[in-house]
């Protein structure tokens, strides 16, 4: 009798924004509920989203998201025009929208989404308050990344 193969569970991941990692220091982590169309779920099952140049902003003690690209399918968006960039409302607490919306106004912070992805059935943005990171900031992140590489290879090699 053969063996039975370790079943894989799906990724809960939709999208990340790896960018931001990079170009900011991320200081707290928030979830938040997206408010979406029917078109946006089903591109967002076959991953069809991004999150590269996304941000936070704040109108009418509302949080938007804007610059989160998901592109419509071709089979599911056929009677109605799709915008891929449009605004989508971020679901926060009250409490959670004043401490963002107060740290964005501060110099030399932002708030960015980091990741979007599955909880349950639900679609959820991780939403970081950010400060900006100078460049020789990301010279030393750069730096460290390539030597904790060598020493991962290292230690491979090794055994």
């Amino acid at each position: 009798m053969a063996k039975k193969g370790k079943s894989k569970t799906p990724s809960n991941n939709i999208a990340q924004n790896k960018k931001a990692r990079f170009d900011y220091h991320l200081v707290e982590k928030y979830e938040a509920g997206i408010e979406l169309m029917g078109w946006e779920v089903k591109s967002c099952r076959a991953g069809k989203a991004q999150l590269t140049d996304s941000y936070v902003f704040f109108k009418n003690n509302e949080a938007f998201l804007l610059n989160a690209q998901i592109q419509p399918l071709p089979t599911a968006s056929t009677h109605f025009v799709c915008e891929p960039t449009r605004y989508r409302k971020l679901l926060l607490h009250r409490r959670e929208i004043d401490k963002l919306a107060s740290h964005a106004d501060q110099k030399g912070y932002t708030v960015v989404a980091t990741a979007l992805y599955w909880k349950k059935h639900m679609i959820k943005v991780e939403v970081c308050i950010a400060k900006g990171k100078q460049q020789h900031d990301k010279r030393e992140a750069s730096k460290e990344r390539d030597t904790n590489r060598e020493m991962q290879r290292a230690l491979h090699r090794a055994r």
